[in-house]
């Protein structure tokens, strides 16, 4: 493991409770929300690999197989997020409300994340993150 993350172990991490987890992976999927604009691409991409880091340990630790199967399912988004080629801020969104729906503490942060999805408007309006309008 490389990075901000390095000396995180799966002890250190198991210590954690879910919603900890949950909420820290959350954390930084909110950070790569701020870093969906073109010219950030290496800061989303390493954004998108502690993602990644932090879900593998959360993964690592759970001893719930319904669990490890849906954060599995959920990395896949993330995996697919880093390798395209350009950002998608609906793509990001969705998988943000995804991982917020894990637990009902992350839940009860979507209101202050993740505004409600609007109807598309004739001006092509982007996906919003908490106050900042996400470019494509």
């Amino acid at each position: 493991m490389k990075g901000q993350h390095a000396s995180l172990s799966s002890q250190r991490w198991a210590c954690f409770s879910f919603d900890e987890q949950v909420l820290m992976i959350g954390n930084e999927m909110n950070r790569a929300a701020k870093l969906l604009t073109p010219c950030d691409g290496e800061h989303l991409r390493a954004c998108y690999e502690r993602i990644l880091t932090l879900v593998d340990l959360t993964v690592q630790v759970q001893d719930r197989p319904s669990r490890q199967r849906e954060l599995l399912r959920w990395r896949d988004l993330v995996a697919g997020m880093l390798i395209a080629e350009t950002p998608d801020a609906e793509a990001h969104a969705q998988a943000f409300r995804c991982l917020l729906r894990f637990t009902p503490a992350a839940s009860a942060q979507i209101p202050f994340v993740l505004r409600a999805p609007s109807a598309p408007s004739a001006s092509g309006t982007q996906p919003v993150i908490g106050s900042e309008r996400l470019l494509p």
